[in-house]
Order: C-alpha cells, then sequence, then structure tokens
C-alpha cells in the first residue's frame, strides 16, 4: 500500500479507501466483515459510508451499511488502526425516509451524527461529509443550471454547527461531497472570514468517464489543499470491462439497478470501448488501469473503491502497485479527447 497526506491534517492515509455502500443490499454482514477484515491487511486504513447505505436507498435498508461496520469495530476492537469517513444525507426524495426535515441545520446536524455513532459504535468519526447540497445545483450527473432556486445561504450555521460537533470529539473534521467549485470555495471563504473549521476533502465522482473535477476543483484542492477524495471510479463496474466482454451477471450493479444511467449513453459505452482497447494494447488489466488513472491524480488523495467480493476487491486493491506510462496516459487523453466527459 502507498500512502500519503490528507489534504490539511496530519493523516497519512491509504492512496486507497474501502467504499462500503454494498453492505446490507449486495452484501451481508459476514461479508462485510471479511471484507473489512481483508482491507486492514492490504494496508488500507480509510473507510467510508454514510448514513443513507446501502445503496440504491431504501427505508429498509437504510443505516445497514453503518450498523454492519459498527458490529465489525465491535467485534475487532481495532478502531485506532484506521480513519472512520460517514456522511449526512441532503434533501431530495431519495432520502426522505430518512428525517422529515432534512437539511444541514444544528438540530439535523446532531440527530445524524448521533444516530450514525450508534449504529457504528463508536464515540466518534475522523471525517463527517456533507453528502449533496442542499441547494438545486449540479451532482449526481446533472449537467448544466439555467437558474437559482429559493435556497438561502446557511453555509455559515452549518460551519458553526460543524465546529461545535468538533469541540465536544464526535468529529475530528469535515468535509463535502457532489459539491461545485463555489460551494467549496464559499465553504472555504467563510472559514477564514469567521475562524471556522476548513472544509478537509471533497468526495465526488471521478473516472476515466467522468473527469468534470478537473475544471474548477481540481485547482481549488491543490491550490487550498483538500483533498481529493472520488469514488465511482469504476464507473459502477463500466469500466472492468466486463460489460464487454459478457461477463456480467443478472447481480452486476448496472444489471440489477437499472434506473442508474449515468454511464449507459452511447458516448459512455464508446468511449469505454476505446479505453478497453488502450489497455489491451498496453497488455493491461482495464479495470486496474481505470483506478490507476484516478489513484495517480495530484488533486486525488485517497481513491474509493469497492467490491462485492474478496475476488473484485482484491483485484482493485492490487491496482496500488500499476503506475501508469506515458505511453499510456498519451493514448487515455486520446479517447477523452475524441470523448470528452461523458459522464460529466
Amino acid at each position: 500500500m502507498r500512502y500519503g497526506p490528507f489534504g490539511p491534517t496530519d493523516w497519512q492515509v491509504s492512496k486507497l479507501c474501502l467504499g462500503t455502500m454494498t453492505f446490507g443490499q449486495q452484501n451481508t454482514e459476514e461479508e462485510g466483515h471479511r471484507q473489512l477484515d481483508y482491507a486492514l491487511e492490504r494496508g488500507i486504513n480509510l473507510i467510508d459510508t454514510a448514513e443513507m447505505y446501502s445503496v440504491p436507498p431504501r427505508p429498509e435498508t437504510q443505516g445497514s451499511t453503518e450498523r454492519i461496520i459498527g458490529t465489525w469495530i465491535r467485534a475487532r476492537n481495532q478502531r485506532d488502526r484506521f480513519y472512520l469517513a460517514t456522511k449526512i444525507a441532503g434533501p431530495g426524495k431519495m432520502a426522505a425516509h430518512i428525517r422529515p426535515d432534512l437539511g444541514f441545520g444544528r438540530a439535523q446536524l446532531r440527530e445524524a451524527i448521533g444516530k450514525s455513532l450508534d449504529r457504528l459504535q463508536t464515540d466518534y468519526v475522523d471525517l463527517y461529509q456533507l453528502h449533496w447540497p442542499e441547494r438545486e445545483t449540479n451532482f449526481f450527473g446533472q449537467r448544466g443550471l439555467q437558474e437559482l432556486d429559493g435556497w438561502e445561504d446557511n453555509f455559515q450555521e452549518m460551519m458553526e454547527a460543524l465546529q461545535e460537533l468538533q469541540r465536544e470529539g464526535l468529529i475530528r473534521e469535515w468535509g463535502m461531497s457532489n459539491e461545485t467549485p463555489w460551494g467549496l470555495m464559499h465553504a472555504l471563504h467563510l472559514a477564514d472570514k469567521h475562524g471556522l473549521p476548513r472544509p478537509v476533502s471533497i468526495q465526488n465522482p471521478y473516472s476515466l468517464l467522468a473527469r468534470g473535477f478537473e475544471v474548477g476543483l481540481a485547482e481549488v484542492c491543490l491550490r487550498e489543499k483538500v483533498a481529493g477524495f472520488p469514488y465511482s471510479p469504476l464507473a459502477m463496474g463500466r469500466l472492468t470491462g466486463k460489460y464487454l466482454r459478457g461477463e456480467d451477471t443478472p447481480n452486476s450493479r448496472l444489471n440489477q439497478f437499472t434506473h442508474y444511467t449515468r454511464y449507459n449513453s452511447d458516448n459512455c459505452l464508446e468511449a469505454t470501448r476505446a479505453y478497453a482497447e488502450v489497455a489491451e494494447k498496453h497488455g493491461l488489466n482495464m479495470g486496474q488501469m481505470a483506478l490507476a488513472f484516478v489513484t495517480d491524480r495530484p488533486f486525488n488523495q485517497s481513491n474509493i473503491i469497492g467490491a462485492t467480493s474478496l475476488e473484485q476487491l482484491k483485484e482493485n486493491i492490487d491496482s496500488i502497485n500499476l503506475r501508469l506510462s506515458e505511453e499510456v496516459l498519451t493514448d487515455l487523453e486520446k479517447v477523452q479527447a475524441a470523448f470528452p466527459n461523458p459522464a460529466v
């Protein structure tokens, strides 16, 4: 495993993070525990979850992922070996079953962190993240913004509440997710102006099919020392190449959950074929090539990987040993130029 700093913190974090959103839906508690054990064996020391998980979100499974991690934490008693990240859900229909009043006010933050800590069976989380913005803006693959909604700026109040949680020892740091350059810079500006804790990370989608992060957010991360914390580096499995090779099954994510269409456009499919040709040309495992690309971007400090089997997890973790040559990177850029950001 390789390690590096996480934003402005003093943490030395593994360059790969274990994502857990399948626990409680596609993975049982026992399988989740095995993945957690194996990840720690391989040197991963960062685990990411959310109050909304497992995914896709349903009332019956809400909080199941945190509960599975919690029983593992209680059984293993190794809390000092890893950093733990979770998230509070924002407003919207997909999270309406979590709380009647969704948002990032003091009351909502306190209720959410309290319930997460209970499920996780721990006294604190290292990183507490806002899962998506309260306001209507560009996230989850939405392109373009034509007009503003009626949202009233509550960033300062929200950050004051997060500071209170930090001072009480319930969270160590906080971060943003599915956020825009404006949102991240606004938070940084208010933090500096009012002496509030800065967000230390941003968890947005980033992959060979979705490189929009490079426009705006990458520069913010590099100049402001915010950790890029990318999710979906394999585009929900599309970039493993298994759908091209006919190795997918009815239980594969994009087959099982057909409402996830972000990586199904014609341009995404054409780009995926082109990336598969690059992998074949250079004798590379396509999924590992896609992961290595994300891991070694200078603005990314930990790449969130997930799997539904130990075999998949091993293959994904093994990508840490792959460094892409200039020839491979040049060929990848040619595909990006032909099919720019087909999944945003």
